[in-house]
């Protein structure tokens, strides 16, 4: 039913066209006139005004075939930014059923796959007159960068009863449920500053953070738990005694007990170091975005089970140790789980993305479609 070379071409068309998280002018004007091309009303809304988003985000609904019947409104969500570095994508279609970059850059998958995918879906629809309930398509900004276009989207503008992100590297036909909180941790640890030659008139800021980070539990924690240094930043010269060193962390966790206790944790390992060298430190904690869980036996989780099993896939669930603007709209009050696209080795230059996969998603979309369509 679908239309295989012209989802290739889409996705092939996509990868090329530059949209690293901050700059995504460009393809969002591409979007914005196919999602229109196909009937579908577009909204903009205004998170361009936030600093490090370079465009706005897009509502795009497509009204309901049905007069006065009860159907579920349902959304899909995938993002148009990628990660660097996405400038001049050049995809190779091999013989061995895979589309790469040619290495000097990603490829993009992440998550143009889903942006194709949804539109070939589009397109079956559109051509063959299917009918269907109302269907939205949330296509943000800034996912990359923390989620921070989701944040953005104004919720009275989603009209939907549940949905699905898109967005998740596991195998076409699984449904992530669960996602953990992340909590950013952003120390500037302070020290005083002298001539190497005479180090006892100075104190190290990178000697106390080292020492720090040395008394913090880092790496895996738990089994729902994880915490990383990121970046460990200080110092000028090696003839000077470093004054100031900046740490910037992360921790994770599907308990929101565990990850309160984790950040304390490593809140206390810089405030106790610097207190013993008579020094100071400034702290900023903030939250990236919010776990979620959806029940195996949720509506939203059952329909995606379901389209699976139809087209002969494995529908598994399985729980996710990366966000997505999935867990950002459950916070909004909307059932989301996140759909498996098959890309693989994202965010690397090698990243690849399997053909078979993309016309795999593609079907998926519209049988989960099809299957809330004939629930009326």
């Amino acid at each position: 039913m679908i239309n295989k070379q012209r989802l290739l071409d889409t996705f092939l068309e996509l990868v090329q066209i530059n949209s690293e998280s901050g700059n995504e002018q460009k393809i969002q004007a591409v979007l914005k006139n196919k999602f229109k091309s196909l009937g579908l009303t577009v909204i903009e809304d205004q998170a361009s005004q936030i600093d490090n988003l370079g465009s706005n985000n897009l509502i795009c609904t497509l009204p309901s075939t049905f007069e006065n019947q009860e159907i579920d409104k349902v959304y899909f969500t995938s993002h148009m930014d990628t990660v660097v570095p996405g400038i001049n994508v050049k995809p190779l279609v091999k013989d061995d059923g895979y589309i790469y970059s040619d290495g000097t850059t990603i490829l993009g998958a992440d998550d143009k796959a889903g942006l194709a995918a949804i539109l070939e879906s589009l397109n079956v629809i559109h051509e063959n007159n299917i009918d269907h309930g109302q269907v939205q398509f949330i296509i943000t900004v800034g996912e990359e960068i923390g989620l921070e276009g989701a944040k953005q989207l104004p919720v009275e503008l989603l009209d939907s009863d549940y949905g699905y992100a898109v967005d998740a590297s596991s195998p076409v036909g699984t449904t992530v449920i669960g996602a953990p909180t992340q909590m950013k941790f952003d120390a500037t640890i302070y020290g005083k500053t002298a001539h190497a030659s005479v180090p006892d008139k100075g104190i190290s800021a990178i000697n106390i953070a080292a020492k720090a980070v040395s008394d913090m539990k880092l790496g895996r924690i738990d089994d729902v738990t994880t915490a990383n240094i990121g970046r460990f930043e200080g110092g000028s010269a090696t003839n000077i005694v470093a004054d100031k060193v900046t740490l910037k962390a992360e921790a994770r966790s599907h308990s929101n007990e565990r990850i309160d206790e984790q950040i304390e944790h490593m809140k206390s390992a810089v405030e106790n170091t610097v207190q013993r060298f008579g020094t100071s430190a400034d702290i900023d904690i903030t939250k990236s975005y919010p776990g979620f869980r959806v029940a195996t036996d949720a509506k939203v989780t059952e329909i995606a089970k379901k389209s699976a099993t139809e087209l002969d896939l494995s529908p598994d669930t399985i729980i996710a140790g990366g966000g997505s603007d999935g867990n950002i709209i459950n916070g909004f009050g909307i059932p989301t789980v996140i759909l498996g696209v098959g890309y693989e080795k994202i965010h690397t230059k090698s990243e690849r993305m399997p053909i078979a996969s993309l016309n795999l998603l593609s079907q998926q979309i519209l049988k989960i479609i099809e299957i809330i369509t004939n629930n009326k």
